[in-house]
């Protein structure tokens, strides 16, 4: 399974940034809550991009639950689109979408773990 890398670590820090971001004071509220929702559609589009590469055996498992867990995640990512632009509680949901980008984060780790590990079994690492 492979991720564009700095598509999807630009994706991630463009959320992360207007997160951070949040709420100006002066700045109009519905603005950072499209701001929110226009990185969170770089972040979809990238998780939707991946795409399987492992051959068989363990490698294959292992990518099914990635693929499993990006599922996962986007179904994550899908359900707090609305509440992005209509829950009153800014800061749960900003909240969320923190914890969100740590457990995205994790998954990309994951991706590039099982790549290293293909790669290494290519090459005739030890193991």
């Amino acid at each position: 399974m492979t991720v564009t890398s700095i598509g999807m670590t630009g994706a991630l820090q463009g959320l992360a940034q207007v997160l951070e971001n949040s709420r100006r004071p002066g700045a109009p509220d519905q603005q950072w809550r499209w701001g929110v929702r226009q990185r969170m559609a770089a972040v979809r589009d990238a998780l939707a991009a991946e795409s399987g590469t492992a051959r068989e055996g363990a490698f294959a498992a292992r990518e099914l639950g990635l693929v499993r867990e990006r599922d996962a995640l986007l179904a994550r990512l899908s359900a707090l689109g609305p509440r992005v632009l209509e829950d009153p509680d800014v800061d749960a949901v900003r909240a969320q979408l923190h914890r969100l980008l740590v457990d995205i984060s994790h998954h990309v780790q994951r991706q590039h773990d099982l790549t290293y590990d293909e790669l290494q079994l290519d090459l005739g690492g030890s193991e």
